[in-house]
């Protein structure tokens, strides 16, 4: 990566997650607003260079407490839901107004751990996304904490920030943090403590680095950002921990600022297609004709007029095994459909779909961002 001048140069689809310590002062509990215009200007930078962002934005619950008085010690569940509702108002008009005055919309969406491993839901999630993205909108994403019982608890952004990067197959993450990468011990407490530049695999002794939180304010730490970039780079996704504090953090990086860079073995792409085409359990089988294999095999998708017959009993977001008119499997995909809709749509054109259901569903029975050949044609 160091000898990249620009090291976003190759990254079409980025997702930015920033943590709750350095977006609200910890002495009085508001938002650093000269900072988050700075992190706003990085971004729309960016965008204008045609690159689309996601942004995953901590900060609801630690500005929200102040609001509500909430100030010292640990909150309970419910006090945690409260300020995150009365925080999440405010983080969401800040992030309005500034990205306004760049010339974009923001869009909030929040979610749980749920809604990007549950696979109906995260095709929704991703559905909704990506027509913020065409849009040219900044999408903010933030935990759903007014709602979230385990994921308050267990929760942090960095693992939904990763989350949010393989569903979207992004080509980079990158992790703002309170430090400016890995160290081979914390350097707060070890003056000895090591930079480490570039990680290609995350070892034992990769993890056994990581050390909690010491901010105060946010529930991350070091162990999560590598939690988090195992997910990523996992899903083909490389990232990067830096240093947020300074203004202008992305931009920053850009430069060559001192961070550390985590690698993944494959395209977010090539990624997604090896976990569809590893899928164990499917839960049921597309029969589909001689013309509609072969348009799979060119890369399109599985459009319904294509479909010959269908076996078992599926929900939207099931995965499903696609054999040709002999009963060979060429490959396995996420149905749009449920088995009782894609039955009475098999056979027919896209264009009627809004007549036979009675709703507009999505011209594709399996998009081909959902599918992988599995005959070894692609």
């Amino acid at each position: 990566m160091a000898a990249v001048s620009d090291p976003f140069a190759a990254a079409k689809l980025i997702v930015v997650k920033v943590g709750s310590s350095l977006i609200v002062d910890a002495k009085t509990g508001t938002a650093r607003r000269e900072w988050l215009k700075s992190l706003c200007a990085d971004i729309a930078g960016l965008k204008r260079e045609g690159k689309q962002v996601i942004l995953v934005s901590s900060g609801a619950i630690a500005l929200g407490r102040w609001v509500l008085g909430l100030h010292d010690g640990l909150l309970r569940l419910e006090e945690s839901q409260a300020a995150a509702a009365a925080g999440q108002v405010r983080l969401a008009g800040a992030y309005a107004e500034m990205f306004r005055a760049e010339g974009f919309a923001a869009a909030q969406l929040l979610l749980t751990l749920d809604d990007t491993e549950e696979r109906r839901r995260y095709l929704n999630a991703r559905a909704t996304l990506k027509a913020l993205l065409d849009l040219n909108a900044v999408p903010v994403i933030n935990e759903n904490d007014t709602v979230a019982t385990a994921e308050i608890r267990f929760g942090d952004n960095d693992r939904l920030s990763a989350r949010v990067a393989s569903m979207i197959e992004a080509d980079l993450l990158v992790l703002l943090s309170d430090i400016d990468g890995l160290y081979t011990a914390d350097p707060s407490r070890d003056a000895d403590a090591i930079h480490i530049p570039e990680v290609s695999a995350i070892t034992p002794e990769i993890e056994a680095m990581a050390g909690g939180s010491i901010s105060g304010v946010g529930r991350g730490g070091m162990e999560a950002k590598l939690v988090a970039a195992k997910i990523a780079t996992g899903a083909g996704c490389e990232v990067v921990i830096s240093m947020g504090k300074t203004p202008g953090p992305i931009a920053a990086v850009r430069r060559g600022a001192r961070a550390t860079w985590f690698f993944a073995d494959a395209s977010p792409a090539a990624a997604r297609k090896r976990w569809l085409a590893g899928v164990l359990h499917p839960q049921g089988a597309l029969f589909i004709d001689d013309g509609a294999a072969a348009a799979l095999r060119q890369g399109k998708s599985l459009l319904p007029a294509g479909v010959k017959r269908i076996d078992g009993r599926f929900e939207r977001g099931d995965a499903v095994v696609v054999y040709d008119q002999d009963g060979h499997e060429i490959a396995r995909g996420l149905i749009a459909y449920n088995a009782a809709d894609a039955e009475r749509i098999a056979g027919k054109r896209s264009l009627e779909i809004e007549a036979i259901l009675g709703y507009r569903g999505r011209d594709e029975i399996i998009h081909r961002d959902d599918l992988a050949m599995t005959d070894g044609s692609r």
